[in-house]
């Protein structure tokens, strides 16, 4: 079956991508092996599948359930790495434009948007995830997070012991992403937060 370019042959790997929890507690019902089946073309797994969509309620689900966020694709990426990839969508950004001069529905909306994040980081840093795996990039989560400018999700990693040292395949380092993205200040800050709060 193909969903959105991506073809999946196992339905579980289907639900979890669509957010059908329902579809899915069935699924796993009837085969529990379908927890952590990968994908023979893409590798992913209900869990990566999930997160690159953004269903909370089914990563929680999977969590939950024990699902193995240890597993890579192909792209050796975990279900972390896409949580950290995650931004806002086009249609976000349009409604934020659109709304933030009616009594400031646009930050409201964006602030929602920014709260999931942070709750999806926190339910799949929950699990047994390896915050400092690699990609075939040679990019961790902290790459993603500092990247995409998502400033609010580098705490989270932080005190889960992320490596801010490891350099991708382009010589960069997470330092270096946020000198250029989040900028040297609010790193160093989220660093002395951490430190100061015992993270």
């Amino acid at each position: 079956m193909i969903v959105r370019g991506l073809i999946y042959p196992f339905f579980s790997i289907i639900a979890a991508y669509d957010g059908d929890l329902h579809q899915l507690y069935t699924i796993l019902k009837k085969d529990p092996t379908m927890l952590d089946v990968q994908d023979q073309h893409t590798g992913d797994t209900p869990l990566i599948a999930a997160c690159r969509h953004g269903n909370l309620k089914v990563v929680k689900y999977l969590v939950d359930n024990k699902a193995n966020a240890q597993l890579t694709n192909k792209k050796q990426r975990t279900c972390l790495h896409y949580v950290s990839k995650r931004t806002l969508s086009l249609l976000d950004y349009l409604m934020i434009t659109i709304l933030m001069p009616i009594l400031l529905l646009g930050y409201f909306l964006m602030l929602q948007k920014q709260r999931k994040s942070v709750a999806l980081m926190d339910v799949v840093l929950s699990s047994s995830v390896n915050v400092s795996t690699v990609d075939y990039k040679g990019n961790t989560a902290l790459h993603y997070v500092c990247q995409r400018k998502n400033h609010h999700l580098v705490p989270l990693l932080l005190k889960r012991n992320a490596k801010t040292d490891i350099r991708n395949k382009c010589g960069g380092v997470t330092n270096d992403v946020h000198m250029t993205s989040i900028s040297c200040f609010q790193l160093h800050r989220a660093i002395i937060i951490c430190n100061f709060s015992g993270c």
